[in-house]
């Protein structure tokens, strides 16, 4: 874990700092008007679904809540200062936890009234984020990307908060040229530009097995690293940062799967856990 701490230090000595946020940023943004669904497919989680699949941020109190509200925090500062609105998620290897972080920071961000969230499961060739939330599979990404499916039959509205989930759909390989494709451009450029106070979270495959994250990148104005605790190793955080430079920002980096509970992560001073 110390050689992981240190990998992480040296990108946040790095990089620039985050700069002054204003305490009266959060006071002058007023709240968009409530979410009207019309052929947005509503469902209900159960509760216990989402308690076994560690889906914290959907209750009140629990282990490891007030990591994930310190994160939202941290990134929501982060966001606003720079402007950006298009958040990517992602980690060097598989089962690093991105998927799961994904999915709780963006409840977290959908509680909040100032914004609404848009989550898009964009890891093509494993799309699991409906199964988090225990849905059966279902249209999505790639039913949009491929079939010309419309987006308003693909979206859902799992009932939490101000958030509206784009699954991924069925997996695919050829996944780099979907993400690329003009169709998948027009998508985030649309949901980028046409609500003001949306925040979109793009879940992307693993930075060091895939290409998807590099040539997806330009569409994402920041790209928060998962690492897990015991599996991510100092040269893959290493290794991540430099494929990553001079792609996109990032905006911080979460150490994910700490049995310990919430632990700081240098780079960002944030946590998520689970």
């Amino acid at each position: 874990m110390e050689e992981l701490s240190l990998a992480i230090e040296r990108h946040k000595q790095s990089s620039h700092g985050a700069g002054a946020y204003s305490a009266g940023h959060d006071n002058a943004r007023q709240a968009p008007p409530p979410i009207v669904y019309t052929r947005t497919r509503m469902v209900e989680c159960r509760e216990a679904v989402l308690r076994r699949n560690r889906v914290v941020a959907a209750f009140d109190r629990g282990p490891f809540v007030e990591g994930y509200q310190l994160l939202r925090t941290q990134v929501l500062h982060r966001l606003r200062e720079n402007r950006w609105n298009v958040l990517g998620v992602t980690s060097p290897r598989i089962q690093e936890g991105k998927t799961l972080t994904a999915l709780n920071l963006a409840i977290m961000l959908a509680m909040e009234t100032t914004q609404t969230v848009l989550l898009i499961d964009a890891d093509l060739k494993r799309p699991s984020m409906h199964r988090l939330l225990g849905l059966d599979e279902c249209r999505g990404l790639t039913d949009y990307l491929l079939e010309e499916t419309p987006l308003e039959d693909v979206l859902v509205h799992p009932g939490i908060g101000r958030l509206v989930l784009l699954p991924g759909g069925r997996a695919i390989q050829r996944s780099s040229e979907a993400l690329t494709s003009p169709r998948m451009s027009a998508l985030i450029r649309e949901t980028k530009h046409r609500y003001q106070a949306r925040i979109v979270v793009v879940d992307l495959p693993p930075l060091l097995t895939h290409a998807d994250v590099l040539a997806f990148a330009p569409s994402v104005d920041a790209v928060l690293l998962v690492a897990g605790e015991g599996m991510t190793t100092r040269h893959d955080v290493e290794e991540s940062i430099a494929l990553m430079r001079g792609a996109a920002p990032i905006l911080g980096t979460v150490l994910n799967q700490s049995e310990s509970g919430p632990r700081s992560v240098r780079a960002m001073r944030g946590v998520a856990a689970g």
